[in-house]
Parts: structure tokens; C-alpha cells; sequence
């Protein structure tokens, strides 16, 4: 006699998959040696995808480093995944900035662009368009430093593609709440 089937996990469901939204996670952990690893195999574990990530000490005296995880799921994996990072031992808290909907979210790249004459013209009007800033410049390139949106950042890679575009370098998303509250 078979026995019935368990219920799809959330984790690999193509229904769970099919409303996926993307979302931006803000950790506040202790910065010690493991950290990282932990919350980075947490998701692992899960095969729940990190989309960008970035971490940087925030509290030098505290010696606390906020994680800025972006990634996409339904809201309900999302919510799973949110609960079990609270529960590791050195974090102090997690917010899921996107369902603030008050969160300013920007990235920083660095984009580098080789071509001479019309190319090089056209590499300067679409970073002047931008307010892409140029950090490097040789006779046959350019290296453009561009922060804002990730779609603007996205656009602009797009647009240098026929121009000329070498390498590309992302810092992946930082965020932070709006107003006078603090995580």
C-alpha cells in the first residue's frame, strides 16, 4: 500500500516559485570569525538562492556588522527564513526591509569601457546620462563609477554592451530604513 505523499516543500515547490518576490534582508550580527558562514549556510542548507550580499562592520565599539542579503521567494519561505536566522546565536536582529516598504536600497559599480572615436563619445554621453562619474581613463578606456537602483545599474551595463563594455565589478545591495528609527 503506498503511503500518501508529503506536501511539497516550499523550498522546491514550482507553486512556491511562481510568486516569488524579491526581498532585502538587514542582519545586525556580532562581527566574529563563522558569522558569515553560518547565515551563508543557512540558505545553503535550504537551497534558498542569495541574490547580492554584502556585510561590513556598522558599530565599532559594539564590534556589531550588518548583512544585507537580497533574494526571492514567497513571502512565506521568506518568513521561514527570516525566523531561523533570528534563532542563530550571534544575531541581534533581522528586519526584512522590503515589507517596511521605506527602504532606500542602492548599489555601486564599477564599469569598464574600451573604445576609441564615436564609441568613446558615446561611452561618455551615456555615463553623462547616467551621472556615471569616470574614475579611470586611458587613451582606449574608461572605468565608470555609477551608484543608484539596481535596474538603473542593470540599464547602464545594457546600454555600454555595444559600446564597448570589458568588466564589470558590483558591490551587491546596501539598504537602510527611512526616518528617524533605527534597526
Amino acid at each position: 500500500m503506498n503511503a500518501p505523499a508529503p506536501p511539497p516543500s516550499p523550498y522546491s515547490s514550482a507553486i512556491g516559485k511562481s510568486n516569488a518576490e524579491s526581498h532585502t534582508l538587514s542582519v545586525l550580527v556580532d562581527n566574529e570569525p563563522g558569522v558569515l558562514a553560518r547565515v551563508v549556510g543557512l540558505f545553503s542548507a535550504r537551497s534558498f538562492n542569495i541574490e547580492s550580499l554584502t556585510v561590513a562592520e556598522v558599530a565599532h565599539e559594539t564590534h556589531l556588522s550588518r548583512i544585507t542579503i537580497a533574494t526571492s521567494g514567497t513571502p512565506e519561505v521568506v518568513d521561514q527564513v527570516r525566523h531561523q536566522l533570528e534563532r542563530l546565536v550571534p544575531i541581534h536582529s533581522v528586519t526584512d526591509l522590503t515589507l517596511s516598504g521605506r527602504a532606500i536600497e542602492r548599489e555601486l559599480a564599477m564599469v569598464k569601457v574600451r573604445g576609441k572615436g564615436e564609441q568613446r563619445m558615446e561611452a561618455l554621453r551615456l555615463a553623462d546620462a547616467f551621472r556615471a562619474r569616470v574614475i579611470d581613463a586611458t587613451t582606449e578606456s574608461f572605468v565608470f563609477e555609477i551608484t543608484g537602483a539596481s535596474e538603473k545599474i542593470e540599464s547602464f551595463i545594457n546600454l555600454m554592451l555595444p559600446v564597448g563594455l570589458v568588466e564589470v565589478s558590483r558591490t551587491g545591495v546596501v539598504a537602510i530604513g527611512r526616518g528617524p528609527d533605527g534597526m
